[in-house]
């Protein structure tokens, strides 16, 4: 899922950028100065993914928001995973703010309410996804200087565009004013965005981190940037896989190229509804011009029976 955040050059809103203008007390070694120079290629490339583009314009499809949320499920699942194994290694403990940044119990929270109580029993987690979560646990496992990377570049769009986006969604999809299916960009235990942002930012600049960590840092943000962009072209996929939906929120309208029974999103949604459903069969037949020209004839003759019987 994308974070839309303030441009580096202080023009309008972008997608996916994750540092803001700040005041001269940088430096240019410094580690968000490095990233924020060293990714800006990747953002580029990542904001112009159609399913980004769509998103920002509130063409965002339910099923694929919940798909979204379950991939940001996973994504955050093994990221705080090996945040927390990390939590006293000092090339990352300055990093460790479990109550204020965590995102998995608020994602679990979203898909309670897409999924309904058995939610994990209906999600898995698609390849694009895999191969983004096996190399965060790679890093946290055996390069844990590494993990500031996922992590600067997860969290900090979150607390910037993200909350853009909350508000695309929202409309979007027309859901609940109280924030139910968005939680993930609900962030109870930060008063103020703003200085949380600079302080993080501080506390990573003061890593003991060489330049050549540092380097490599900005080459695993990039990495990240990829990955995610797997997931985005992934999501936009399926979405196209999907249809359009039906203007209610109801289920996708089939296209009408190939069997609607050999489609594994229409085999889900329609489950009973199958046809070999008796009530679906005869509502299928009485549809036909034939059979209604001799349903209405039935009519007829019975209703004049019926006068004739009253008469």
């Amino acid at each position: 899922m994308p974070s839309a955040l303030e441009s580096p050059e202080g023009g309008e809103e972008d997608i996916l950028h994750y540092e803001e203008v700040e005041d001269g007390a940088v430096s240019p070694m410094d580690l968000s100065e490095l990233l924020k120079e060293g990714t800006k290629e990747s953002h580029d490339r990542a904001e112009n993914t159609q399913f980004v583009k769509d998103f920002l314009k509130g063409r965002i499809k339910k099923e694929l928001f919940k798909l979204a949320t379950v991939a940001l499920y996973f994504t955050y699942s093994a990221l705080e995973e090996e945040m927390d194994r990390n939590k006293d290694n000092p090339v990352f403990a300055p990093l460790y703010f479990p109550v204020e940044l965590h995102r998995r119990e608020a994602l679990a929270k979203d898909l309670k309410y897409f999924y309904g109580e058995d939610w994990k029993e209906k999600i898995q987690c698609s390849e694009a996804t895999q191969q983004y979560v096996d190399r965060i646990h790679h890093v946290g496992q055996h390069e844990p200087e590494l993990l500031v990377a996922h992590a600067y570049t997860r969290y900090m769009g979150d607390l910037s565009g993200g909350q853009v986006l909350k508000k695309v969604a929202q409309r979007a999809l027309k859901l609940p004013s109280t924030e139910e299916g968005i939680q993930f960009y609900v962030f109870d235990n930060i008063s103020n965005a703003q200085q949380f942002k600079q302080l993080y930012r501080a506390r990573m600049n003061a890593l003991d981190l060489d330049k050549n960590t540092k380097e490599r840092v900005v080459e695993e943000a990039n990495k990240a940037f990829r990955f995610n962009m797997q997931v985005f072209d992934e999501l936009d996929k399926i979405g196209r896989a999907l249809g359009e939906e039906a203007q209610d929120g109801g289920s996708p309208v089939h296209d009408g190229k190939g069997d609607i029974r050999k489609c594994p999103y229409y085999a889900d949604k329609l489950g009973s509804a199958s046809p070999s459903c008796p009530f679906h069969a005869a509502v299928g037949l009485a549809r036909q011009p034939l059979v209604q020209l001799v349903l209405a004839a039935c009519m007829a003759v019975a209703a004049g029976a019926a006068a004739w019987y009253i008469l």
